[in-house]
């Protein structure tokens, strides 16, 4: 997934800023794996601990770990995967302007606090809001079902990202002196659709590898059916939903804008998976329909209203991941079934979707889920930019801005785009140089 993040970002931005973003995405991994090692870990899965964060000293770098049956370093190495997609998808709203060193603050404080916090929340068995508590002390007698993170991965990548672009402003030239928008198109949509199908790819990870077991049971009269069935029906379900968004994003925008667009398929299709993340295990296979349907009008929706508010992200991540998040929060209060939800988090009587006759308490604790996200992301990741843009630590120069950061920060471009070295044979049979440029070049010399 962190692959696909790389490329999608890549082709989203203009030439000019290929290699920051990319190393960028590089360093969300790499500083993400230190600052998670020391830190996050303890704070997401320490245990025995507290509702509101882990505090286990043998999860602080792995000290003594593990020491309990059924936790073992691959699960440290899983959690990791989620903690830097959060990352991730922060470092797209920013792209284009953003400093280096506020890429490796921000980046250590999301993954090695932030996001561990709202995770220990909603998917350990300590947490104050998981349905998977231990205690059986559930948020209005159910819990907040968040399956594979539409909360706590993609809503807290988003309003993360969401603040940063905020306290950044847009970028330069992204609307005009009337406030109107001007498109700053990515420079690559083959590098958009490589990226879309890597974390295609990988979505069958985070959502159906969420699981973490496959061999399990459900009822000793049908032997044929367990876990392994809910393994292939959550696959079945994130197809569903992202290619339903796909195509309604497709006819949707050639209505609106009258042509079609595979970077707005593409990010339609991204916004469906997103959405299902949180119910994919709990729901059925045609509601994942409905789901996809409606996140791609949200991301559509959150689009329009980003033009109108003069709010810039080049990778529409914090419209994309915190919008059609928050929305599959909602999708599973109203369409998870009774049979699934007993299931999967192992009860008799638990809550289930309100359409689905389960009544309102599991999308009462959806919602809460949703508040409390946008609340705390706010007042940690919100103060952290302002404070670095208050030390001119966020935002790059205009002068670096118009040139752009590969050239000024990083080296030179991506790109050759003037190979002067390059010798050709001509077809008249003359040796000379060849150039993409119209500058010509200076002959050879000894």
């Amino acid at each position: 997934m962190q692959l696909g993040f790389a490329m999608l970002c890549a082709g989203s931005v203009r030439a000019k800023n290929t290699m920051n973003i990319m190393l960028t995405n590089v360093l969300d991994a790499a500083a993400g794996a230190i600052s998670y090692y020391l830190f996050g870990f303890a704070f997401a899965f320490g245990t025995p601990s507290n509702g509101f964060i882990g505090r286990h000293h043998s999860f602080f770098a792995l000290s003594s770990y593990p020491e309990r049956p059924g936790a073992d370093f691959s699960f440290f190495l899983y959690q990791w995967a989620f903690a830097i997609a959060a990352a991730g998808i922060t470092s797209g709203s920013i792209a284009e302007r953003t400093q280096f060193v506020a890429y490796l603050i921000y980046s250590s404080f999301l993954t090695g606090f932030v996001y561990p916090t709202v995770s220990h929340w909603f998917w350990s068995t300590d947490g104050w809001a998981s349905a998977s508590r231990s205690d059986n002390n559930l948020l209005f007698g159910s819990g907040a079902i968040d399956f594979a993170g539409s909360g706590v991965v993609h809503m807290v990548g988003g309003i993360a990202g969401l603040w940063g672009a905020l306290i950044e402003g847009p970028r330069i030239g992204r609307f005009d002196r009337l406030g109107r928008s001007v498109a700053l198109r990515g420079h690559s949509a083959s590098l958009v659709v490589l990226g879309t199908f890597l974390l295609w790819f990988g979505w069958y990870g985070f959502n159906p590898g969420s699981f973490l077991t496959i061999l399990k049971g459900y009822e000793k009269s049908r032997p044929y059916y367990g876990q392994w069935s809910a393994v292939g029906r959550t696959a079945v379900t994130t197809t569903l939903a992202g290619c339903t968004s796909a195509l309604t994003t497709l006819f949707s925008k050639r209505l609106l804008a009258g042509h079609w667009n595979v970077i707005d398929v593409c990010n339609g299709l991204l916004g469906g998976f997103a959405a299902i993340t949180s119910g994919c295990a709990v729901v059925e296979p045609w509601a994942a329909i409905v789901c996809g349907f409606v996140a791609s009008w949200v991301l559509i929706g959150f689009n329009l209203l980003a033009k109108k508010l003069k709010y810039d992200d080049p990778l529409e991540a914090a419209q994309l991941h915190g919008g059609c998040g928050a929305w599959g929060l909602i999708f599973t209060g109203l369409f998870a079934t009774k049979r699934y939800v007993n299931e999967v988090y192992s009860g008799d009587s638990r809550p289930y979707g309100l359409l689905m006759g389960g009544g309102g308490k599991l999308l009462a604790a959806q919602f809460v889920q949703i508040v409390v996200i946008v609340g705390w992301v706010s007042v940690t990741m919100g103060p952290l930019f302002y404070g670095l843009h208050k030390m001119n630590l966020l935002r790059i120069s205009a002068e670096d801005e118009m040139a752009g950061m590969d050239m000024t920060r990083h080296g030179g471009f991506a790109y050759a785009y003037n190979d002067e070295d390059e010798v050709s044979v001509k077809p008249w049979g003359k040796v000379g140089h060849t150039s993409q440029s119209s500058t010509p070049t200076p002959p050879l010399t000894a």
